[in-house]
């Protein structure tokens, strides 16, 4: 009998995550009101270079931060009425301070035990480490790097499940909007986009990849599409954006994430 009443209270829990998980998601694409991103920020190698760059971010005022992160929310909101969205700004975009505890590292071999053993790591480390006293809907962890000492960095992750970005950064100002447009690919990911590149080229598949899919000539593509991350320059040939006003949110992404005309 304490066997089957343990059985069924850990069945009551994971029904209750999953339900809670589900209504989340829902509720943050239903996009009836703008979407409240949290940005934190971590000193990811440890450097004196990162902590000097995030101490530049810590000491603007409000005003200042705000145009910081500007060009995120004003690419959301560009895309948003291009796809019939109604809501004038989808994403609402604020700094929190910084954290000092690093988060979990993804597992190297991806398998789908470990790969669900560091998402629960990751979420229980997020819930330690997110002293945001106002309303969230997502967690964007922003970790900066000395470019010089990590001239490439790993691959950045989004999470629908938890809605928890990790994003590895460049600390420096000519970096800043090759940041941006990395942060609101992995923002993308914790609504339920898709990548629409080849993970073995790193190449813009087409046609989902492609900004301008029925453009004749295809090439070169002038845009990239923002799960794609790159523009195709041929057919062989890709670049990646300087910024979010080279970037566009493409038909198959829309629908993801249920945006206006696109999910009609």
């Amino acid at each position: 009998m304490f066997k089957f009443l343990r059985v069924l209270v850990l069945a009551f829990i994971l029904v209750n995550v999953a339900l809670s998980a589900w209504l989340t998601r829902a509720r943050t694409t239903d996009w009836n009101e703008p979407l409240a991103v949290v940005i934190h920020v971590l000193n990811g190698d440890g450097s004196t270079v990162s902590q000097e760059y995030i101490e530049t971010l810590k000491a603007m005022d409000r005003e200042a931060l705000d145009a910081h992160f500007e060009d995120i929310e004003t690419f959301f909101s560009r895309e948003a009425a291009r796809h019939g969205l109604s809501l004038s700004a989808p994403v609402d975009v604020t700094f929190a301070e910084q954290i000092d505890s690093l988060p979990p590292l993804p597992p190297s071999q991806g398998s789908a035990l470990s790969i669900g053993l560091w998402s629960l790591k990751l979420r229980y480390w997020a819930s330690r480490n997110n002293d945001y006293p106002y309303h969230q809907d997502v967690q964007m962890y922003v970790q900066y790097f000395d470019p010089a000492a990590h001239p490439a960095l790993a691959h950045s992750l989004g999470l629908q499940k938890g809605m928890i970005g990790i994003v590895n950064a460049f600390a420096t100002k000519s970096m800043k909007a090759q940041n941006h447009v990395v942060i609101a690919h992995e923002l993308l990911h914790t609504l339920g986009a898709t990548d629409k590149y080849d993970p073995s080229s790193n190449q813009p598949l087409y046609p989902d990849g492609y900004a301008e899919p029925d453009k004749e000539p295809r090439y070169p593509q002038r845009q990239a599409e923002i799960m794609a991350g790159r523009m195709a320059t041929s057919e062989n040939a890709f670049e990646a954006p300087r910024g979010l006003k080279q970037v566009v949110v493409g038909d198959a992404t829309a629908r993801e994430i249920k945006w206006g005309d696109s999910t009609r």
